[in-house]
């Protein structure tokens, strides 16, 4: 009897199952028996039964299976934020309630307010870390940016930390991709440090160490929750563990999504969001964006897929099929 098949990921197909796609991508097909050592080519769909020989089996092209999977994945970063915002509805009003009734240790979430303060707090959480995972969502036009000298004192930070032989991960907004003083930073540091990237992210958040986390209190980020109750920093890492992985990365090598049928990967996001009924405004706010980008982002969108009106954008957009449909090629 041959050992189990080892449980794994598409983004880490095992050997056998690599060489056994690569043989179908060649050849045109493989017996089913060849597939028996690699059952993953079938559960991940790289695999289907041919139409006239059930016996054989056939490869879908990588183009169609990388698209289909990228859009599993983005719903699931879809559920996840859905999660969220459930978790944050239910749990807002119970915070409210007094403490004292329910025996937990005041100590694992503190609330810091002020700049000043909220910057000593990090800084003192990472004097001796080895480790910094944070999300930096775009903030232009939404919330009030941090004054200049806190920029420095971060860098500072993360420059000490990298010293040390610690490592950075951050994940960024698509839209702050080319940001000049993102790239700056980027150029500055030195170390084990690495940035990516997607269409949205949660609100900021700074992990140190997966020990002690740091999320906005309120919308100016002038108040902020410390967190070292270990479920909640445990539920923080594992979130940021699932969209890193399904971020693109941005540093120290970047990777660019192709464009489809003309339409870019940010027009793509944009054109999600309308079939869903939001407005300009939302759109942007969800993209980190202002409303202006936003609307001429969506004119070229009406312009590459020829509409004329609002109304008549939603339904080429459907029918385009870059949301929906697989990519067959070009």
């Amino acid at each position: 009897m041959s050992p189990p098949h080892p449980e794994h990921g598409v983004e880490d197909l095992c050997a056998v199952g690599t060489e056994l796609y690569t043989r179908a991508l060649r050849e045109g097909y493989v017996l089913g028996d060849d597939a028996r050592d690699a059952p993953c080519l079938l559960d991940f769909g790289l695999l289907h039964p041919a139409v006239t020989d059930p016996g054989r089996l056939e490869p879908v092209a990588p183009a169609v299976a990388l698209h289909r999977l990228l859009r599993i994945a983005e719903e699931r970063v879809a559920d996840e934020r859905r999660r969220e915002a459930q978790l944050a509805e239910t749990f807002e009003p119970l915070m409210r309630i007094d403490g004292g009734r329910t025996g937990a240790d005041d100590s694992m979430i503190g609330v810091l307010s002020g700049t000043d303060l909220i910057s000593r707090v990090i800084g003192q959480a990472m004097a001796d870390s080895s480790e910094l995972l944070s999300i930096q969502p775009n903030t232009s036009d939404r919330h009030t940016e941090p004054p200049p000298f806190v920029h420095v004192e971060a860098f500072d930070r993360d420059q000490a930390l990298l010293d040390r032989g610690g490592r950075i991960r951050t994940l960024y907004q698509h839209t702050l991709r080319h940001a000049p003083s993102i790239q700056a930073r980027y150029e500055r540091l030195r170390g084990d440090v690495e940035a990516r990237s997607l269409d949205e992210v949660t609100e900021r958040l700074i992990i140190v160490d997966r020990t002690v986390a740091f999320v906005p209190a309120n919308k100016d980020r002038t108040l902020a929750l410390e967190v070292r109750h270990p479920a909640l920093v445990s539920f923080f890492v594992t979130a940021f563990d699932r969209l890193w992985r399904l971020a693109t990365p941005m540093h120290p090598q970047a990777v660019h999504q192709p464009s489809l049928n003309g339409v870019t990967p940010r027009q793509r996001a944009i054109a999600a969001l309308l079939v869903e009924g939001h407005t300009d405004a939302v759109i942007a706010d969800r993209l980190g964006m202002n409303i202006r980008t936003a609307r001429v982002h969506i004119a070229k969108l009406a312009t590459t897929l020829g509409s004329e009106s609002r109304a008549q954008l939603g339904y080429l957009i459907g029918q385009s099929g870059i949301l929906g449909q697989e990519e067959t090629g070009e």
